[in-house]
C-alpha cells in the first residue's frame, strides 16, 4: 500500500500503536520506548570492529524489519540522524506503508544546518533537536548561545525544538538563560564529552575507548527531575555495558524510571543480528514501569 506524506502526517499517532506506554509530545503521542538509531547508521560506541559489523548488518531491508517489528510491538517513534541515508530510508519504508513517527537529529557534518532542518521538517520530523556532541562542544567553549537561532529555526519550521547534551550543566545554562523555545532534551546517562585526560583521571589509567563512568547516570538523571521540560532518555545500558544479563538490563531501565517524569521517555538502540530485542526491550519496559513511580 502506498502512503503519501500528507496520509502519513495526518494519521493520529494514538492509531499507529499499542501495547506499550504512551506520553504526549506536542500534539502527537509518543511510545515511552523509542527505538534509537545509532546502530542502523553503524555507530555502536563500542569498537571499530562493532560499528562495521552494525553496518554490514543494517541493509535497506534490515533496517525496514527493525522498524516494522518495532511498530508491531507498539514502538511508534524512531529517534535518529537527519542524514541523506536515514531519510532515504524513512521515505522507502514510508512509501511501503510504514508509519513510524521520527525524531530528528541535526547531521553536524553538514555545512547548512538551517537547511538541514528545514529538510527534515519536510521530511515528517515530529522533533528536531541540536547534535548532543556539538552541543557540548559550543558549551565548553563559552558559546552555547550560537544554537539559539538554530532552536528558533526548528520551532519556525513548525516542529518541536529540543537540545542534545550528554552534560547536566548544559541543560541548567539553558534554563538558567530562560530558553522557553527548547519543547525538550536529549539527555545521555554518560558525559562522553570528557577530554582523554580528564576520562584517563577518572579511570585511573588510559580507558582504552569510549569512557563510560557510572556516577554520571544518577547526575543526570537528577536533572532529568528538576526540569519541567520533557526529556528523551539515552545510554540506558551504557551502549550495550549494562546488558550482561536480563536482570542488569531491567536495573538500568528501573533506575531510570525512579527518576523520570511522566511525560519522559526513553531512547534504546536495538541490533537484533543474534537474538530477538525488540518484544525483550517492551517487556522489560513494563517491567520497569510497574516497579517504579512513573
Amino acid at each position: 500500500m502506498e502512503v503519501t506524506r500528507r496520509q502519513w502526517m495526518l494519521v493520529p499517532a494514538a492509531a499507529l500503536a499499542s501495547g506499550v506506554p504512551q506520553a504526549p509530545f506536542g500534539t502527537y503521542r509518543i511510545s515511552r520506548l523509542l527505538v534509537g538509531g545509532n546502530p542502523v547508521s553503524g555507530n555502536s560506541h563500542w569498537s571499530g570492529e562493532m560499528d562495521r559489523e552494525m553496518a554490514d548488518y543494517f541493509s535497506a531491508a534490515n533496517a525496514k524489519k527493525l522498524l516494522a517489528a518495532c511498530e508491531a510491538a507498539g514502538i511508534n517513534t524512531w529517534q535518529s540522524r537527519a542524514d541523506r541515508h536515514i531519510m532515504r530510508l524513512l521515505r522507502e519504508y514510508r512509501n511501503e506503508g510504514g508509519r513510524i513517527q521520527w525524531i530528528a537529529q541535526t547531521a553536524s557534518e553538514l555545512a547548512d544546518l538551517r537547511r538541514n532542518v528545514r529538510d527534515a521538517a519536510a521530511a515528517g520530523a515530529i522533533g528536531i533537536y541540536h547534535h548532543g556532541s556539538r552541543t557540548d562542544s559550543l558549551f565548553r567553549a563559552g558559546k552555547l548561545g550560537e544554537i539559539r537561532d538554530l532552536v528558533k529555526a526548528i520551532k519556525d519550521a513548525g516542529v518541536r525544538a529540543g537540545v542534545g547534551a550528554h552534560i547536566p550543566e548544559v541543560i541548567d545554562e539553558i534554563e538558567n538563560q530562560g530558553w522557553e523555545e527548547v519543547d525538550f532534551y536529549m539527555t545521555c546517562l554518560y558525559n562522553l564529552s570528557r577530554s582523554k585526560q580528564e576520562a584517563a583521571k577518572l579511570a585511573g589509567g588510559d580507558p582504552k575507548g569510549e569512557f563510560f563512568h557510572d556516577p554520571d547516570r544518577e547526575k543526570m538523571l537528577e536533572r532529568v527531575r528538576r526540569t519541567r521540560k520533557q526529556c528523551l532518555i539515552f545510554k540506558v545500558y551504557g551502549a550495550g555495558r549494562k546488558c550482561g544479563s536480563r536482570e542488569e538490563m531491567k536495573s538500568a531501565l528501573a533506575q531510570v524510571f525512579r527518576y523520570a517524569k511522566p511525560q519522559d521517555a526513553v531512547v534504546i538502540g536495538m541490533f537484533p543480528k543474534y537474538k530477538e530485542q525488540v518484544v525483550e526491550n517492551c517487556r522489560l519496559l513494563e517491567e520497569a514501569l510497574r516497579g517504579g513511580s512513573s
